[in-house]
């Protein structure tokens, strides 16, 4: 029989990440605030669920978490009836959650007060790569304790790996950020211009995929972009939560980001207007909504 592990949350992201441990035959425990997502996770894999993250995590080797924000891990780990008062000695604690690197720090210190092991591995790879099980996991922590998580972790993951000592993987996950928000708002930019110039966008891509231009969000996303569909995928919303937890590591380290920071309030441009729960791609929806300029003004 393989080990008995955890799952704290059941969000679009760890709802399949939960049922590929369950299909590769691992017991599985899982808890989610709302109990009735956890009872439809139980419908479709196979294991059990807990009212509680202590009770998830009780005698659990392995115990994984995905929720929203700093103050949400804060809440299933050191919060009353958290996952930190079961936690069996020598056990480890794997967050999934993309949160700050101070928090991934002090959780590593209540870790290690209790004898068990804290790793903070963020993912990329959207809701798409939790379902396929094709996820890049950005891993901190201890190496002893990173060797016995990542051949589990890898039941859902195309790639993991140890950046460095605990937050180094929540650091890594910041830099993907940066990266992506300025990927996507060049693709919007590109599609954009495009238009404008009275090109077919589509041939664009077709064509300039092919060369140094290619990326993930050009193959992925310039579909549904020029479609205009953007209920899916990547939400806004997570976004500027995500480039808020990089911001504010930028000003701690001194790094300048100023083409992150533009981006950040374009976001919030279509936070605005009610795009919130859009994909990260409705970037494009913003140059679409600025007036074209009266070629008759001199």
């Amino acid at each position: 029989m393989k080990q008995k592990v955890a799952f704290l949350g059941l969000g679009v992201m760890g709802y399949p990440m939960a049922g590929h441990l369950s299909r590769q035959g691992f017991e599985v425990v899982v808890y989610n605030r709302t109990a009735a997502r956890a009872n439809d996770w139980l419908n479709t894999f196979s294991g059990k669920s807990a009212a509680t993250p202590a009770e998830a995590a009780c005698g659990a080797a392995i115990v994984f978490a995905c929720v929203g924000q700093d103050d949400d891990v804060r809440a299933i780990t050191i919060g009353a009836q958290g996952a930190f008062e079961t936690l069996n000695k020598g056990a480890i604690f794997v967050d999934h959650t993309t949160a700050s690197a101070a928090l991934a720090r002090e959780l590593a210190e209540h870790c290690q007060q209790l004898g068990c092991h804290f790793i903070d591995a963020p993912v990329s790879g959207g809701q798409q790569g939790a379902e396929n099980g094709r996820l890049t996991v950005m891993c901190g922590g201890e190496e002893p304790a990173f060797t016995t998580v990542a051949p589990v972790i890898e039941c859902y993951a195309q790639s993991v790996k140890l950046l460095g000592p605990s937050g180094s993987g929540q650091l890594c996950k910041m830099v993907n950020q940066v990266c992506i928000a300025g990927l996507v708002q060049g693709l919007a930019e590109g599609l954009h211009f495009a238009q404008a110039a009275g090109l077919d966008a589509s041939e664009v891509i077709d064509v300039i995929s092919k060369g140094a231009a290619q990326s993930w969000q050009m193959e992925n996303r310039h579909k549904t972009m020029l479609a205009n569909e953007f209920e899916h995928g990547f939400a806004v919303d997570w976004m500027r939560k995500d480039l808020d937890i990089v911001l504010q590591e930028a000003r701690r380290n001194g790094a300048q980001l100023p083409v992150t920071a533009l981006v950040d309030q374009f976001y919030a441009d279509i936070q605005a207007s009610g795009g919130g729960r859009w994909d990260t791609s409705s970037l494009l929806t913003r140059l679409q909504r600025v007036e074209k300029p009266d070629e008759n003004l001199a």
